[in-house]
């Protein structure tokens, strides 16, 4: 398996070292080279540095050819941007975002990519640490895959979502005011 990881903090270096050991062609991508002495010496993987929400980073990457896309920095709409990116752009179906906002994760899940919420995974584990149930959110959601029409399909008279329509997630999600 091809697996693409943005963000090499501690869940990507644990995920790109636990892929990378079970013997998976893995490329792990990070804005700061520091990141990556988080590896272990060992990594037989591939580091690249640079934005994992540019679709031209993406693609220098080798990350259209991923059977998997993990976006796991600290910043939920660069994970967002990023996973969209890997949906839309580069056509990557299993594709995950680290989303801390469980209402965000739920409604990103409606549009296809799949979230981890560790919101939602930290209440649950205090919870049955506790003795009592969670509140039976999911705190992993795959994405519910929408097939895009047809190239053409909009001159037979179906309907295609606008740029700006298609935008709109990242927009919503700017607007937090996250950098």
């Amino acid at each position: 398996m091809r697996a693409v990881i943005v963000g090499c903090g501690r869940v990507g270096a644990t995920m790109a070292r636990a892929l990378e050991t079970a013997g998976h062609d893995v490329t792990i991508i990070d804005l700061l080279t520091r990141a990556f002495d988080r590896l272990p010496a060992t990594f037989r993987g591939n580091s690249v540095r640079g934005d994992g929400t540019d679709e031209d980073t993406l693609r220098r990457a080798g990350a259209e050819d991923a059977d998997l896309f993990l976006a796991l920095t600290e910043g939920d709409n660069r994970n967002i941007m990023a996973a969209q990116l890997a949906v839309e752009a580069l056509g990557i179906h299993r594709v995950y975002a680290k989303v801390n906002d469980p209402v965000r994760a739920e409604a990103y899940a409606e549009l296809g990519i799949g979230t981890i919420c560790r919101t939602t995974m930290m209440a649950d584990a205090l919870l049955e640490a506790l003795g009592q149930a969670g509140d039976g959110h999911p705190s992993i959601r795959e994405g519910e895959v929408h097939p895009h029409p047809p190239l053409g399909a909009a001159r037979h008279g179906a309907t295609m979502p606008s740029p700006a329509t298609r935008a709109a997630p990242i927009a919503a999600a700017a607007s937090d005011g996250e950098a």
